[in-house]
């Protein structure tokens, strides 16, 4: 008997599941480009000789620090003008980091801005010429780099010298002399603008350039003399060898002035001498022994007076670097910058209306707000309360002990107590990004959180520091307006007049400035944002303070940005100056560093991160990230702050 027909519910499950849902249902095709960056990674740590580089990729401008270095992104098409210019500037890079050293570099670096432009540009040449001519597959991915610069600014168009940088142009002529291989087509033009010039000024100098790569002092005296030939030897400043002769030279007089009298012979000697008759005429006049005593006072006393004329001739100390954490950030001018209180920016019954608008713009967050600051005092409350002693002869009866009990009747009874702890002594400063991008409901959202975190954990016995930073002017202020005056001087640094407001002073309790965080509603107020000097501003402030824990919270929407600065600057001033203090104080660990970011992903500069989407879930945030710093267990605080690793 044939079997019967099957249904068509029974034939659709033994039919084999269609193509279109086999598609859906597989896992994701990974992209095609991580291969990639993995192997370029890695070989690029392999040339630096660092295995401890950190390599990252990012849509923003390439760039480098002591400890990592920023690749341009690949997409997952991998074209082939990305690649090769991922490789050449991972190969340029790593080859700065691999035969550039920082202390040589600062002992003949120059003092002024061309001048250092041009020492700069050569110093690049010569540590992208050594790899060259050790591993010739690099000149090739350089060249690419190179190419994709020159198309990028524009140095194809160029053709009158005045528009084309002479720095580029001697780093070009060096590194053409250095390894004899052609330009691209656009750093040619550049070195053909300017070539007559800089042969006639250097003539055969550099000539033989390649004998002296590997041996970067030598090659940096090699530097300054070019750019005597050029004509910036006034802004070289002494040379730092004559200077170290001068020094050995000092040192071997001081030794041979101390010899003679480290015995103390000649004075013994000279009283030897001094004839009998001497000695008894003296003593018969002691006046005489009067005068050649006042003799001597008055030879002790222009000797003391000649002192300080030796000291006054010594050069005075060079000035301390403006940044602890890049000695080569600089400032045009400071004198304009401002730290100033909240309430000096407007008057008292100003700040009230500003904070009665304040309140009611966010008076329907208050109540989820307020739900989630009494839920952070709960938890940190409750780990205050959570200690015990146990093995005590009184107290509560540990339950967990009886099981000895009932073994061994003869074994006592154990009780134990609970035990108060308080927190370590401790500060929080709230660092808020004050910049026109943060005008509207994401500053109003930042100022009442801030609000509410410090009541609740001035409940809690923890001091609270409300910071902000912003700049006095859009595009420049002051400062810029010196710079022209002075005739725009080449890589001038910042360029903006800073302003950091104190809101809240760590001392100050909550009910006498609540009013200041209103400031942050004023018309005008919110300007540009320069990160890493306010971070250092911060730091310093903290670490100035007598707790024993600091905690420093950084809430921002995004890079640093001041287009002043930016505009006659390296692209990525101001932000390889922020990487480098997060570097600072997360190495010095003085300051538990974490920062959160509204709307834009702030992880790839603070090791302790969180980025949100809506400036709404900013109070979880900001209760979640506190909350955990103050867990007991590591790992539920790793687990919460996103960290992989806990020591």
């Amino acid at each position: 008997m044939p079997d019967p027909k099957p249904s068509r519910a029974s034939a659709r499950i033994a039919s084999p599941r269609p193509e279109r849902y086999l598609h859906t249902m597989s896992k994701p095709v990974d992209n095609p480009a991580d291969p990639f960056k993995k192997a370029l990674a890695e070989a690029t740590k392999v040339i630096a000789e660092d295995r401890e580089l950190a390599v990252t990729y990012s849509v923003d401008p390439p760039g480098r620090t002591n400890d990592s270095v920023r690749l341009p992104q690949i997409s997952r098409r991998m074209t082939r003008e990305e690649v090769l210019l991922a490789r050449g500037t991972a190969d340029a890079f790593a080859l700065r980091h691999k035969h550039h050293d920082a202390g040589v570099n600062a002992k003949y670096l120059p003092q002024g801005n061309m001048a250092r432009e041009l020492y700069d540009a050569l110093e690049t040449a010569r540590c992208e010429a050594v790899g060259a001519r050790a591993m010739p597959g690099t000149a090739g991915n350089i060249d690419a780099k190179i190419g994709a610069e020159a198309r990028r600014k524009g140095y194809g168009d160029v053709t009158d010298k005045a528009q084309a940088p002479l720095a580029a142009a001697a780093g070009y002529w060096l590194r053409h002399k250095a390894t004899g291989r052609p330009l691209p087509a656009g750093a040619q033009n550049v070195l053909d603008l300017w070539s007559g010039f800089i042969e006639e000024s250097t003539g055969d100098r550099a000539d033989d350039v390649g004998d002296i790569l590997s041996d970067q002092a030598a090659f940096a005296r090699l530097a300054r003399q070019l750019i005597d030939d050029l004509g910036y030897g006034d802004q070289l400043g002494d040379d730092p060898d004559l200077e170290d002769d001068e020094e050995d030279d000092g040192a071997d007089t001081d030794d041979e002035e101390q010899e003679p009298d480290s015995t103390g012979q000649d004075d013994e000697e000279d009283q030897a001498d001094a004839s009998p008759e001497q000695s008894q005429d003296q003593q018969d006049d002691p006046s005489q022994a009067e005068v050649s005593m006042d003799d001597m006072a008055d030879q002790e006393t222009e000797e003391q007076s000649e002192a300080p004329e030796a000291d006054q001739a010594m050069e005075p100390p060079p000035p301390p670097p403006v940044s602890e954490a890049d000695p080569d950030y600089k400032i045009y001018s400071d004198a304009h910058d401002e730290v100033i209180d909240a309430a000096d920016l407007a008057e008292p019954a100003e700040l009230e209306r500003l904070r009665a608008y304040l309140d009611q713009q966010l008076e329907p967050l208050k109540g989820a707000v307020s739900r989630l600051a009494n839920r952070l005092q709960r938890r940190l409350q409750a780990q205050q309360n959570r200690s015990w002693e146990f093995d005590l002869e009184e107290g509560l009866l540990d339950a967990g002990r009886l099981a000895r009990v009932v073994a061994n009747p003869t074994t006592p009874l154990s009780f134990k107590i609970e035990r108060d702890t308080e927190f370590r002594d401790t500060v929080v400063t709230l660092l808020l990004d004050n910049s026109g991008s943060m005008r509207g409901r994401p500053i109003s959202i930042a100022a009442i959180c801030a609000d509410v975190l410090a009541r609740t954990l001035e409940r809690c016995g923890v001091k609270v520091e409300i910071l902000g930073f912003t700049t006095r002017a859009w595009k420049g202020g002051q400062a810029r307006e010196e710079w022209l005056g002075a005739g725009r001087p080449a890589a001038p640094g910042r360029l903006n007049d800073l302003r950091h407001i104190v809101y809240k002073s760590a001392d100050a309790p909550w009910r006498r400035v609540r009013p200041n965080l209103g400031l942050m509603m004023k018309e005008g107020l919110l300007k540009e944002n320069i990160d890493g000097e306010a971070l250092e501003w911060a730091h310093r402030r903290m670490v100035a303070r007598a707790e024993a824990r600091k905690i420093l919270m950084v809430i921002s929407d995004g890079a640093p940005v001041d287009d002043s600065t930016l505009s006659v600057n390296p692209a990525n001033y101001l932000e390889k100056h922020l990487r480098d203090v997060i570097a600072m104080v997360e190495r010095r660990k003085a300051v538990e560093l974490l920062a959160i970011g509204i709307g834009h992903d702030v992880t790839r500069y603070y090791q302790r991160a969180v980025t949100i989407t809506d400036v709404e879930q900013l109070a979880g945030a900001m209760t979640e990230q506190l909350a955990a710093l103050f867990d007991s267990d590591p790992r539920a605080r790793a687990r919460i702050m996103g960290i992989r690793h806990v020591a």
